[in-house]
Order: structure tokens, then C-alpha cells, then sequence
């Protein structure tokens, strides 16, 4: 497995459908991240060794940042032409992927948490692997009740 380097992301645009999350990349084409997302209240630990994609949405909920969180497969090239980011972090290692959101990694899981008094829009994550897709949205604790 070859190194990769973080990558800073651009702003995409976003698409919350009754169906799914679309988000347009810089060179056109749509990622669409398919089901409602399940909320969540305060933060999200994904499975051990699954793609984390974070996206944080402006307050209008039309654009947004999209990352990958230890993304190794991509080559920068093509995220620097999607307009995605990447952070790669190590064991123990946590990072601000944007101002009010922390990823942390331990066990091979991927820990995103959220600060609502930082962040103004939504904030998604998407996790990924060979038997399927989970979405969840991160909300405030009181929502989450």
C-alpha cells in the first residue's frame, strides 16, 4: 500500500434528498449516498476497517465539505479534482476536520465527534465496506433524546 497525503477539501454541492444525500463534485459527476441518514446524538464511532466519509453542510444545507477519514485508496490526483478531502490519521491520532468537528482513530475505528456551538450546518458520515453502506447524521445531545 502505497503513502498518501492529506488533502485539503473544496466546497461541493449538496443535495438532501427524501432518499439520500447527493453530493456534486468539482469535475461533475455525483456521489450519492443512498438512505435516510440515522441520527445520532453527539458523535459517531463507525466499524472497525470501514471507508468514514465525513460531509458538513453550510447552514443553507446546498454546499458543503466532504472528507475521507484514512482513505487510502484514492490517489490525490483524483481528490484534488473532486474537490474531496483527506485526513490520515494514525492510531490514537485525532484531528479537526473542520471548525466544531474531531475525528479520532482507535481500533481501526473512526471516532467523529461534533462541537454545535462551533458548527453551523449538518454534519454527515457515511461509512462504507464490501457488505454495505450506514449513514447517520450527528446531532445535538438534546435532539437526540
Amino acid at each position: 500500500m502505497s503513502a498518501r497525503n492529506d488533502v485539503p477539501p473544496d466546497t461541493l454541492g449538496v443535495d438532501l434528498r427524501e432518499d439520500g444525500v447527493a453530493v456534486e463534485y468539482l469535475d461533475g459527476r455525483e456521489a450519492f449516498y443512498r438512505g435516510v441518514p440515522e441520527t445520532v446524538p453527539g458523535s459517531v464511532r463507525t466499524a472497525p476497517g470501514t471507508d468514514a466519509h465525513v460531509l458538513v453542510t453550510d447552514e443553507t444545507e446546498t454546499r458543503g465539505v466532504l472528507v475521507y477519514v484514512n482513505d487510502l485508496k484514492t490517489h490525490d490526483d483524483i481528490l484534488a479534482e473532486t474537490g474531496v478531502g483527506r485526513f490520515v490519521l494514525d492510531q490514537g491520532e485525532e484531528t479537526v476536520l473542520f471548525p466544531g468537528v474531531r475525528a479520532a482513530v482507535e481500533a481501526h475505528r473512526v471516532d467523529v465527534s461534533v462541537d454545535f456551538t462551533v458548527t453551523d450546518g449538518r454534519v454527515f458520515v457515511f461509512e462504507e465496506d464490501e457488505l454495505g453502506e450506514r449513514s447517520y447524521e450527528v446531532v445535538p445531545e438534546s435532539e437526540g433524546d
